[in-house]
């Protein structure tokens, strides 16, 4: 009899041990600790508040405050937003973005940086999704009104392409924030 009470206990407790794990697995993709340029971001705060903590991106930042953009990515969306690091910028010709940062640049800088938003909540398996169900191939349509064409390189890495043939790799996935996800990319992208 102790035997079989002992097999019991053993089988319930695998059995709750295994439903809990599956409870949090299931659960924590959304809310897991992603760092992003040496800081933890938090997936209860917006956008904004929290790639401003990041090393990687103090020129997206920068950039988005020109732009008067903050507000936006600020606001309860839900964004999905591909943000260049900082040496993504500096692959730009010599002057550009300081060019861009100038007052009366505001339009051009707006429209380049809504290029990298595309409404809506797209995680890195809706996106996968997206390009299986495409052929190979996903068209994102951009808050700027542009097209976005995802791809597979490989079995696990999204590439990007804007309308002028550039590449861009997605490097971090899901740092899911209070108003969307952001995926960080390794190019600037750019409309046509």
């Amino acid at each position: 009899m102790k035997k079989l009470f002992a097999a019991f206990f053993l089988a319930l407790t695998t059995l709750l041990f295994a439903t809990q794990v599956q409870a949090q697995c299931s659960s924590s993709h959304k809310s897991r600790t992603v760092r992003v340029g040496g800081t933890e971001m938090n997936s209860q705060r917006d956008i904004v508040s929290n790639f401003a903590q990041s090393n990687d991106h103090t020129t997206l930042v920068a950039a988005v405050k020109a732009a008067d953009l903050a507000g936006t990515l600020q606001s309860d969306g839900p964004f999905t937003v591909f943000a260049p690091v900082n040496a993504a910028f500096d692959k730009l010709p010599d002057g550009t973005v300081s060019t861009l940062l100038r007052p009366e640049n505001k339009g051009q800088l707006s429209k380049i940086l809504t290029y990298h938003v595309v409404a809506g909540k797209l995680d890195a398996s809706k996106i996968a999704q997206a390009i299986e169900h495409g052929g190979g191939k996903a068209e994102l349509t951009t808050v700027s009104g542009d097209r976005l064409t995802a791809m597979m390189n490989g079995t696990k890495n999204v590439v990007l392409k804007d309308e002028n043939g550039n590449y861009a790799n997605v490097s971090i996935y899901d740092v899911y924030q209070s108003n969307g996800v952001v995926h960080v990319i390794d190019s600037v992208i750019l409309p046509n």
